[in-house]
């Protein structure tokens, strides 16, 4: 299973007509993405359900990720969310949590388990609830050991958020900047969004000027710990330096939104959810969406896949709803032709496309065949305002494609 993973993982990244140097930094990055790499997901579910207009009945074909987004859209009651990733990790990440939105006895375990994910007694309550109703290769995934020795279940009883390539890649920033005389965790200490300004423009902003780190984000592979292939850091970069990018969105991030409602923020600033009743967190873990959430978890069907190749398995017009996240940005042309025509092949009247770049235009125009793309609508101004209102931060565009009549 690992090895047809890892294959999978380097023929989506890797760019085999690209120089020798492409392909090693290619290679290097299939190499890291191939365990845990988002804890949890980091495209904001609120603006992904607006943006879709989720109705009940839809059926939706989603990049599962961390799984928080695939979850949160249960609120909106589809019939289905078929959800695929070439990760392994993400696919046992994903396949627990349906089990233990399920099979937990309360919300007040739920919330320990996932938003926490930091007490022991989440080890007894997966031992009691979740594993014996896990499929096999997820069981085996959090009861094995990683690289360090530990067992991936120990992760929630000691920070899960912490751990995987994004947590590994947050906690090596927080070094950095504790070594710069800068703490991270003095952001959430703002009460107003005046605050947060103020403190990003006294401690964080200057932090970009340094010359270390100027040197160090100009490396293509400083960013797979964004999981940033080499391939997006180009377009995330759009001709400018890294670090003036990085710096615009870190700014974006901490002086858009009141603290009180961006768990991003308290992600990227403290390394968790936070505690406490009044800490936000993604719509799936919320008390009141609760009962709607364990009600509907059996209608996620999570699979290690492709998502043309699933598309390609499906019946013409069976999907209503797609979410691409990032992917494409990592995409050939032909790549892009290809998902897109089983899209085609496989939407409903009225069918929708969410996804996000890594730049702010849309990538498609111009890489796919006019005819194919033709068939699609582009919502340019609720693109822009979308992208605005994406609480996450990172990217510079979120767009929405109709199919049109």
């Amino acid at each position: 299973m690992a090895s047809q993973s890892n294959r999978k993982i380097a023929a989506a990244v890797v760019r085999e007509n690209g120089e020798q140097k492409q392909r090693l930094l290619d290679r290097a990055f299939a190499l890291a993405f191939k365990g845990l790499v988002y804890a949890q997901i980091w495209e904001d579910p609120v603006v992904d359900m607006e943006a879709l207009a989720i109705a009940p009945g839809n059926r939706i074909a989603t990049i599962a990720s961390g799984g928080c987004n695939v979850f949160s859209y249960l609120v909106a009651d589809p019939a289905e969310i078929v959800a695929v990733d070439l990760n392994t990790a993400h696919v046992a990440l994903n396949n627990l949590k349906r089990v233990a939105i399920q099979r937990l006895p309360d919300h007040d375990s739920l919330r320990r388990f996932f938003a926490d994910a930091d007490d022991n007694l989440n080890i007894a309550d997966y031992h009691a609830f979740v594993a014996p109703h896990l499929d096999e290769t997820s069981r085996r995934y959090w009861e094995g050991r990683d690289l360090a020795g530990r067992r991936r279940i120990g992760g929630f009883a000691h920070g899960l958020y912490k751990r995987g390539l994004l947590g590994s890649f947050i906690g090596l920033a927080h070094l950095v900047a504790r070594m710069h005389r800068i703490d991270p965790r003095q952001f959430l200490e703002a009460k107003t969004v005046a605050e947060q300004r103020v403190i990003f423009e006294a401690k964080f902003a200057p932090f970009f000027d340094r010359k270390f780190i100027r040197w160090i984000t100009d490396q293509r592979s400083s960013l797979f710990g964004l999981g940033i292939p080499p391939a997006q850091y180009d377009a995330l970069a759009g001709g400018r330096p890294m670090a003036d990018v990085l710096r615009g969105r870190l700014e974006k991030l901490a002086c858009d939104f009141p603290l009180e409602d961006n768990y991003f923020a308290w992600q990227a600033f403290g390394r968790g959810y936070g505690k406490g009743a009044a800490v936000p967190l993604p719509p799936y873990l919320l008390a009141p969406n609760y009962h709607a959430v364990k009600e509907r978890a059996g209608r996620v069907t999570m699979l290690h896949a492709n998502m043309t190749d699933m598309l390609a398995a499906a019946d013409t017009a069976s999907f209503d709803r797609y979410v691409f996240l990032d992917a494409q940005d990592w995409m050939s042309d032909a790549q892009l032709t290809a998902l897109w025509r089983e899209v085609t092949r496989t939407a409903r009247a009225g069918a929708r496309v969410l996804f996000r770049t890594a730049a702010e235009p849309s990538l498609l125009p111009g890489r796919l065949p006019a005819e194919l793309l033709g068939r699609w609508d582009y919502r340019r101004e609720a693109s822009l305002d979308y992208t605005r209102r994406d609480r996450s931060a990172i990217y510079g565009g979120v767009h929405l494609y109709v199919l049109k009549d």
